[in-house]
C-alpha cells in the first residue's frame, strides 16, 4: 500500500493552511494599521494656530465701568457692554456667574466692555465683536507653560486718556480693503467694507493678583518673546476685534473717550474655572485652533 501520496497530499494541505493563516494575520495587522492611521488623522491635521474664541454680539450701553469707577453709576464716557448682560457700576463676579450672555459659547460670561463709537453723534455698535484667546508673541516654551486666567480677573488694555497715537497701542484698519494701511486712528474704508478696531491684552501676569490701581500694572506685555521676571506667569493674549458696519469719512467718527487712538477694552473674566483650562490645555499650549466649543477645527 503506497502511503506517500496521502502523505503528501496532508502535507500540502498543512502547508496551504498555514499560508491562508498567516495572510489572515497580516491582513488583520493591515486593518488595524488603517483603523489607527484614520482615528490619529483629525490630530495630524489640526491647524496649527494657538486660538480659541469667543463671538460676544453686542448687550447694552451704559456711562458705567465696574473696573475704574466701581460703584458710581454714571461716572464713567459711555461704554457699549458684550457678553455678561447685567454688567453696570455695581457689577461683581458672583454677578457674571449668575448671568446669561451674549457669547458663543455661552458658558463664557465675561464681561468684555470698550468705549461707545458715534458717527454723527449717534451710536454704532460693531456688527462683529470677537474676543480670540491666543498664544503667540511668545516663545514655543513659554506657549506651552501658558496658564488659564483666574476667575475674576479685572484688567484695561489701551489709553482712554491718549493725546496722540504715539500713546496707542490699538489699531484700525477696514474689513476687506487690506490696500488701506493701518493706523492707530480712524481710518478711511472703502463704500461697502466696514471699519475694524483690534487691540491686543497683556499676557504676563504676576501670579498673585486679580487687579492693580491703574488696573493694568498686574499684567504686562511679553520682552524677547518672553514674560518678564516681575511677571512670570503667561496666560492667553486676549485679542479684541471689532468690525463696525461705517464706512468713509473718518471725520465723523469719534469714541466715547475721544479720538481713534482713545481706543481701549475692559475685561472681567468670569469664564468657569474648568471650561477655561480645558481650553488652555487643548488649544493654546498644543498650538491647535478650536472653534466656539473648545473642540479643534
Amino acid at each position: 500500500m503506497d502511503r506517500a501520496a496521502p502523505l503528501s497530499r496532508i502535507h500540502r494541505r498543512m502547508r496551504l493552511a498555514t499560508a491562508i493563516g498567516a495572510l489572515l494575520a497580516l491582513l488583520g495587522t493591515y486593518l488595524v494599521s488603517t483603523t489607527d492611521r484614520a482615528d490619529a488623522a483629525p490630530v495630524a491635521n489640526v491647524i496649527r494656530v494657538a486660538e480659541f474664541p469667543a463671538d460676544c454680539t453686542y448687550s447694552h450701553r451704559l456711562p458705567d465701568d465696574p473696573i475704574v469707577f466701581p460703584g458710581l453709576p454714571g461716572a464713567s464716557h459711555m461704554h457699549s457692554f458684550f457678553g455678561s448682560t447685567v454688567t453696570n457700576a455695581n457689577t461683581t463676579l458672583p454677578d457674571l456667574v449668575r448671568s446669561t450672555s451674549t457669547c458663543n459659547p455661552q458658558v463664557d460670561v465675561s464681561s468684555y466692555w470698550v468705549p461707545t463709537l458715534y458717527n454723527n453723534n449717534v451710536p454704532v455698535e460693531p456688527a462683529i465683536a470677537t474676543f480670540y484667546y491666543l498664544g503667540e508673541g511668545v516663545r514655543s516654551d513659554v506657549v506651552a507653560n501658558t496658564q488659564p486666567f483666574p476667575q475674576g480677573l479685572r484688567l484695561v488694555a489701551g489709553n482712554a486718556k491718549a493725546t496722540g497715537a504715539g500713546d496707542s497701542i490699538a489699531r484700525w484698519s477696514c474689513l476687506h480693503a487690506g490696500q488701506v494701511p493701518p493706523s492707530k486712528d480712524f481710518v478711511t474704508c472703502p463704500a461697502g467694507t466696514m471699519l475694524e478696531s483690534y487691540l491686543d491684552f497683556p499676557q504676563c501676569w504676576n501670579g498673585r493678583d486679580l487687579d492693580s490701581a491703574d488696573h493694568k500694572s498686574h499684567l504686562a506685555y511679553p520682552v524677547n518673546q518672553a514674560c518678564p521676571s516681575t511677571h512670570p506667569v503667561p496666560v492667553p493674549k486676549l485679542r479684541q476685534v471689532l468690525r463696525y458696519p461705517v464706512s468713509g469719512d473718518p471725520s465723523h467718527f469719534r469714541l466715547a473717550s475721544g479720538p481713534g487712538y482713545t481706543m481701549h477694552g475692559d475685561f472681567f473674566n468670569a469664564w468657569p474655572t474648568a471650561e477655561m483650562a480645558r481650553r488652555v490645555q487643548d488649544c493654546i499650549r498644543p498650538v491647535i485652533k478650536c472653534g466656539h466649543d473648545g473642540r479643534p477645527i
